[in-house]
């Protein structure tokens, strides 16, 4: 492309400006618009900065890319690009969800590492989601469902003719940014998502599904050699946690895991459009702490400098910029720690450049992609009137759409690898790269290994390298190979255990996990004799010691006993104690879950399911203690989201809570502002709002009578056409006082009829009671004098304290139509608060539906929230 003189004297200079964060202007940081619309690609490249040595080449860009949120590679070193080309091409998100994104795939022919074939390998997909090359197959999973998808090339034409669904999982709802990505085949061979409580594997070619103790992330997620989970979510501002372990023992963060003010940004781009608000704006008028971070990844290359392998680089589009941080390990504890205090890895000044994702390449440096583009945020936080929706229309951010960058981060004083042909290769030849010292080539060849039909016939050769392998990382993967092809045996795992590696003692103990549960006395030996756990402690050999143990459901005395011991080998280590403490945890909960499903299995199933939802969503503002996570670096008591703890909005009705759920709410809530953002979630059906309500009105010490699907339903019909987020006014305007019309209310019950008015008759010693103990089917039913607006029913049984309906439905008559049950629950105590959505009603019914030995149905005084119609 050529300029003329004086057009390339102005990009110069501009791209000067960019760089250096001159002011064109006295205008105070974050006000002066000093960018409008799309540099070009020369420009944009030239204004990125980078720590010394390293610098960026430019891989792809559009048109053979356009709004790129991922990449993977498959065994011949293709790379196949995930493209919504959906997204927010509009500030309303208009058209988003018409199926019209893609998945390309980009072919270097002839080694010289440019990409010079281009082919759209799967078109109009619905914003898809993630990419996972097999063999000689692709796995796609794409917006609104749990469905898995492989698609195959049949005649070699860059272009899938054949796609197969190799899991059903069935609709996702939710709000797009808050839907699984991830897709990684782990070093326990196991594909993990993020969000879903769920992963899965192959067995002889058939993909199975299994739960783990639970879910999180959001956009990304990366490993390391060792097979520990690095996950991060912009929501909740934090841009990487439960790195301590790999999930299936329980989900682990440890005090001081990041060190400083790890969640502080320096970015050199002066644009405010954050969507948490001026808070979130630091003094250069750019964003001041991780608030996008997105497409983390672990480099696990071997073409950079050795310095950066096992460091995680963070992608932070909201900034502009990717952190790279220090990763160490001491004492079985991980912390990061910024690499360039008061300073980022890679930062540009660019509007346009919006980082979402790292991934080590097959030539062992590694590939950056960037979604290059004006608005980064989805249009739920968009909205006409939000603070955001602001900045986007001053500077002009929703014209810039449908382009798209992939850069490959180099260093001067390193080559780049070889292009691999492991799809061409035999699989005897696959097992030298396990012992490779880039993680891709191990990664890759372990999978192609375990999906070959002939895989049986390297198990000799798997065998010799674990035992008798150079590389650590080499015998580490080849038990795992063994492990994927179900070849582990005893005596495998119990020389393994004898290695001199730590890492390959803690590999050898998690795949000797069945046989652990087996009671295999040679791996039960082996586990005994470990050093580590005696006179030379190692905090790593005793940490999975303690999980494995646990998850093999081992009843063995001596096992049971060497972890006892555990702890107090190591006093003070933090991460052996959280261990001990999360096994703990873990089996008290299993407990206490079954025993909610004795008692209620409807009530456990949704709080089972609101559980889960709680720790997808929920937890990353408001805490796993539902206390409000703190703001980080933020003053003593500040937090993210107001606490839960005893709410009066969220025990209450419940109508306050499910509107808020359905519609967001936004502004000062009791004086205070809060930097969480609360998103509508109407997307979700009423069942998923039906069962994070319930589950939070009886978690963190509350106690409230459950949220039915039905309430939710009448709810969203009440506020149906609502399009902005409530405000705490609006929402307590919605909130009746009670009804004073109490003398004109009819009342009728199913037994004890006579003194039905003792009920509203303001004299606490007199009651209505149904005169018999309670066994179901007894009735009280209230006629209001004309057509009201209900929305609470307080039930007062005091002084005859134990007479309180053991459950209850409630239905309401308006028009001469009867409602579903619209509130059912039970009593715990004297008072009965029923909880019903802003309902029409001229009739109540409330039907006591259990049983209570000795114990009667009585209101001693019964109230109603209401309002006329």
């Amino acid at each position: 492309m050529k300029f003329p003189m004086r057009t390339k004297a102005l990009l110069a200079s501009f791209a000067f400006a960019l760089a250096s964060g001159a002011s064109t202007s006295g205008a105070e940081p974050g006000e002066t618009i000093y960018q409008r619309g799309f540099l070009s690609v020369e420009e944009s490249h030239k204004s990125i900065q980078l720590q010394d040595g390293y610098s960026l080449e430019l891989v792809l860009s559009d048109p053979h890319t356009e709004e790129p949120v991922a990449c993977a590679f498959d065994g011949n070193g293709v790379l196949y690009v995930v493209e919504m080309r959906t997204y927010m091409q509009t500030a309303d998100a208009g058209g988003e969800q018409e199926p019209r994104s893609r998945i390309s795939r980009h072919e270097d022919t002839d080694g010289d590492g440019i990409y010079d074939k281009h082919s759209v390998f799967i078109d109009n997909l619905l914003l898809p989601r993630a990419v996972l090359p097999l063999d000689d197959r692709v796995m796609v999973h794409v917006t609104n469902t749990l469905d898995l998808w492989n698609y195959r090339d049949t005649d070699g034409d860059g272009v899938a003719d054949e796609k197969v669904k190799i899991y059903e999982g069935g609709r996702r709802g939710g709000n797009m940014e808050h839907q699984p990505s991830g897709l990684i085949w782990a070093l326990d061979n196991w594909i993990y998502i993020t969000y879903e409580n769920r992963r899965y594997r192959f067995t002889d070619g058939k993909l199975e599904m299994q739960r783990i103790p639970r879910g999180g992330g959001q956009w990304g997620l990366t490993q390391d050699d060792w097979g520990r989970l690095y996950y991060s979510t912009g929501g909740g501002e934090n841009p990487a946690f439960f790195f301590q372990q790999p999930p299936v023992y329980g989900m682990l963060d440890l005090p001081g895991q990041t060190a400083g003010n790890f969640r502080r940004v320096f970015p050199i781009a002066e644009i405010p459009d954050v969507q948490g608000g001026r808070g979130r704006v630091g003094s250069n008028g750019g964003l001041n702490n991780m608030t996008g971070c997105a497409g983390q990844g672990i480099f696990r290359g071997d073409r950079l400098p050795e310095d950066l392998r096992g460091d995680l680089l963070i992608p932070e589009p909201v900034g502009r910029l990717i952190r790279r941080a220090s990763v160490e390990r001491k004492d079985a504890k991980t912390v990061l720690t910024n690499k360039y205090p008061g300073s980022e890895f890679i930062r540009t000044r660019d509007a346009n450049f919006r980082p979402l994702w790292a991934e080590t390449a097959p030539d062992g440096r590694m590939l950056l992609v960037d979604m290059h583009r004006g608005i980064i945020q989805q249009g739920n936080w968009t909205r006409p009137g939000s603070y955001l929706r602001g900045i986007i229309d001053k500077w002009g951010l929703d014209k810039n759409v449908g382009k798209g960058r992939i850069y490959r981060l180099v260093h001067k004083d390193f080559k780049p690898g070889p292009q691999p042909r492991m799809l061409d290769e035999k699989t005897v030849d696959l097992v030298k790269h396990l012992s490779h010292p880039n993680g891709w080539w191990r990664d890759t060849a372990k999978k192609l290994i375990i999906l070959r039909k002939d895989r049986d016939s390297v198990i000799p050769a798997l065998k010799e390298l674990a035992l008798k392998g150079r590389a650590e990382l080499g015998r580490a993967n080849a038990l795992w190979t063994l492990e994927g092809i179900g070849a582990v045996d005893a005596g495998t795992v119990a020389a393994a255990l004898r290695d001199p590696s730590s890492m390959v003692k803690v590999q050898a103990l998690r795949v000797g996990e069945p046989l652990i549960g087996e009671d295999n006395p040679m791996v039960i030996k082996g586990i005994m004799q470990l050093g580590e756990l005696s006179g030379n402690p190692n905090a790593e050999v005793a940490t999975q010691l303690v999980n494995s143990v646990g998850l093999s459901g081992s009843g063995n005395p001596d096992l049971l006993a060497l972890v006892d011991e555990v702890a107090k080998a190591f006093p003070g280590n933090d991460a052996v104690k959280a261990v001990v403490s999360k096994g703990a945890s873990m089996r008290a909960q299993a407990r206490a879950a079954a025993e909610a499903r004795r008692k209620n299995a409807q009530l456990a199933r949704s709080m089972e399911k609101g559980k889960v939802i709680f720790t997808q969503l929920c937890y990353t503002c408001h805490g796993a203690d539902g206390k409000g996570m703190p703001v980080p670096d933020g003053k003593p008591g500040q937090t993210l989201a107001p606490s839960m703890i005893k709410a009066p909005r969220i025990i209450g009705s419940g109508s306050t809570m499910v509107r808020t759920i359905l519609h967001g709410l936004t502004g000062p809530l009791d004086g205070k502002i809060y930097p969480g953002v609360m998103a509508p979630m109407n997307s979700q059906d009423d069942q998923w709002i039906s069962d994070i309500a319930t589950y939070i009105r009886n978690s963190f010490g509350n106690k409230a009578a459950p949220i039915t699907k039905g309430f939710v339903a009448a709810i969203r019909k009440e506020t149906k056409g609502r399009s902005t987020p409530f405000t705490l006014p609006e929402l307590e305007a919605l909130d009746p006082p009670m009804l004073v019309n109490r003398k004109s209310w009819k009342l009728t019950a199913s037994n004890g009829g006579g003194d039905a008015r003792n009920a509203i008759d303001g004299n606490r010693s007199t009651r209505w009671s149904s005169g018999r103990t309670q066994r179901g089917g007894e009735w009280f039913q209230i006629e209001l004098p004309e057509l009201s607006r209900v929305s609470e029913l307080i039930m007062d049984a005091a002084p005859s304290s134990d007479d309180y309906p053991r459950e209850y439905e409630v239905v309401v008559l308006a028009n001469g139509k009867w409602s579903e049950v619209l509130a059912k629950g039970s009593g715990n105590g004297p008072v009965t608060v029923i909880g019903l959505p802003l309902v029409e009603a001229k009739i109540i019914r409330i039907t006591q539906k259990g049983t209570a030995n000795g114990k009667h149905w009585s209101i001693h005084d019964l109230q109603i929230k209401g309002k006329k119609k």
